[in-house]
């Protein structure tokens, strides 16, 4: 992604990035509704830009109207093939974010009242299915509505550089790129280069290096198991690129004739936290700025407030605010921007909130399959500090014969002996332990076949080659064998037949019996005995009647 000169679109991809962090946290339901918030702010400004978009067309075709109409046409239709450009992919993100929303919803194929709690208040409006997370896998991910915006976002962005790439090399002469007497080719790729290079419109293109190589692809890794509710403030993004890119083809269109450069004239506060969620006793840090902002406003004309305190602002706009994160609940920060315009001299002031939690340290221990451990198979737990890196997390085991291996979180426990064990866990100033019991693996069960017992056919029985141990039902990667059994035939008026058979495929004398069966024989598989990993002896398990027909 090119990093954009203009500071409000890298404000916009700040707070791209800050959201997106954001997700990997655990946040309570407040901090969820923080990302509508954002996405209403998002909305705002994208109408903010759109209004001086239009402001900015209209005075570029009044300038046109007043010179040469057929010679400066290709800027008007230039500037109408980026504007169109632009609304289309916005229609069509759009019409992604009301996807989702509906099958969240009443799925009824339309955004209607259905979908959203309270539709009748609209300051209490909710979308329904807001923490739904199966929606945008499935649709964005599964169903490749993901990978096919992200096409769509480069299609976009090579075809407003493609129009602005034309109308400038169609016309060099016409535009002053000329040098010496001579079409300066130069300094016309060096403008078109500056244009693209502003164009903050793009995904993330090192996605791959932030994902640690656990995604397969950049919607896999954008929205994947992601809520809803955070979900949408990344479409709206994306949008307000595009109104972005927007407004930069048409005022560096307008440039191009000698118009001005779009100066926004309304503004609302914006804060960017690095963390929504902080631990008790740690600090609270965050960047405040202007949710619109021009180059044009000097940093004297900006007074940024965080609940009453002023904050002194840089040279991008922007005040750091930090706070001791005292007390435990959420937080709530009062924000006020006054800007005065510098070419009018109108003084507006806009105030929103932002809140925060400040929480404590707290540790989870899960097993990733089971509540207990198993002796002779890989045990594999997950644990997680909150607010404390994985690498500063210290764990062990105690008890059961256990062994422990693996790291950042995740980890294998091995037991050798029935009972408790203790995982422990240390790091981040805390001490904690979990308890856990050890089993035996379940005994499998012994089968013929797919057969426990019952009646079977003269040449299906003479097919087997043995007898089979299952485990059914058991999650974990183990296999048991069968140590023996005791094979009995017993024919119509005759007597019982034996064969003592070590281990689970038939040896001669059994296989002699098995072949000499006929409709009527019952076959007895008896003290059938088997061994699992971890067992020390063999156990003994179900035995078998079967009826010959």
């Amino acid at each position: 992604m090119s990093i954009p000169k203009d500071p409000r679109q890298l404000m916009i991809n700040l707070m791209y990035l800050v959201l997106t962090a954001l997700l990997a946290l655990n946040v309570s339901a407040e901090v969820m509704n923080a990302f509508k918030t954002i996405d209403d702010s998002l909305v705002k400004s994208n109408t903010t830009t759109n209004k001086a978009i239009d402001e900015q067309a209209s005075a570029l075709n009044a300038l046109l109207g007043e010179q040469s109409k057929e010679k400066f046409k290709p800027l008007g239709i230039a500037v109408t093939d980026i504007r169109a450009e632009i609304a289309g992919f916005s229609d069509y993100v759009e019409t992604i974010k009301n996807d989702l929303i509906d099958a969240a919803g009443d799925k009824n194929g339309e955004v209607d009242d259905a979908d959203f709690l309270y539709p009748e208040n609209p300051a209490k409006k909710i979308i329904k299915g807001k923490k739904n997370k199966d929606v945008t896998t499935n649709m964005l991910v599964k169903e490749g509505k993901g990978d096919e915006l992200a096409t769509k976002i480069a299609e976009v962005r090579k075809n407003i550089v493609d129009i602005y790439t034309k109308v400038i090399n169609d016309n060099k002469e016409t535009f002053g790129f000329v040098k010496g007497g001579k079409v300066d080719q130069a300094a016309a790729d060096a403008n078109i280069a500056s244009f693209a290079e502003n164009i903050s419109l793009d995904i993330d293109q090192n996605w791959e290096e932030q994902s640690d190589g656990d995604k397969k692809s950049w919607a896999d890794f954008r929205f994947r198991q992601m809520p809803l509710i955070s979900v949408l403030p990344l479409l709206t993004k994306f949008q307000t690129d595009a109104k972005n890119a927007e407004a930069l083809g048409v005022g560096k269109l307008a440039e191009l004739v000698g118009g001005k450069q779009i100066v926004f004239n309304q503004f609302f506060p914006v804060i960017n936290a690095k963390k929504a969620y902080v631990i008790k006793g740690g600090k609270f840090e965050a960047e405040v700025s202007l949710g619109a902002y021009s180059s044009d406003i000097p940093p004297a004309n900006i007074n940024l407030t965080v609940n009453g305190k002023r904050l002194p602002v840089g040279k991008d706009g922007k005040a750091v605010f930090s706070d001791a994160a005292s007390g435990l609940g959420t937080k709530t920060l009062n924000l006020s921007a006054t800007v005065t315009n510098p070419l009018t001299g109108e003084v507006t002031t806009s105030k929103s909130t932002f809140d925060y939690e400040v929480g404590e340290t707290s540790a989870t221990v899960s097993a990733d399959k089971m509540n207990v451990f198993y002796i002779g198979v890989d045990n594999p737990i997950s644990v997680s500090v909150a607010g404390v890196s994985s690498n500063a997390i210290k764990v062990n085991c105690a008890g059961g014969g256990c062994t422990l291996t693996g790291g950042k979180g995740k980890y294998v426990v091995k037991v050798k002996k029935p009972g408790d064990v203790k995982i422990n866990i240390s790091g981040g100033g805390l001490s904690k332990s979990a308890d856990f019991r050890v089993k035996r693996i379940p005994d499998p069960v012994a089968k013929l076949g797919k057969k426990q017992d019952g009646s079977m056919g003269n040449g299906e029985f003479k097919a087997q080659r043995g007898v089979i141990p299952w485990l059914e039902g058991f999650d974990f990667d183990a296999k048991c064998k069968i140590q023996g059994f005791n094979l009995v035939r017993v024919a119509k008026r005759q007597d019982p037949v034996a064969s003592n058979n070590p281990g689970g495929t038939f040896n001669q004398k059994s296989l002699r019996l098995i072949r000499a069966a006929k409709p009527g024989d019952t076959y007895y598989f008896e003290n059938v005995k088997a061994t699992c990993p971890g067992d020390a002896a063999g156990r003994k398990i179900n035995s078998m009647v079967f009826k010959i027909r």
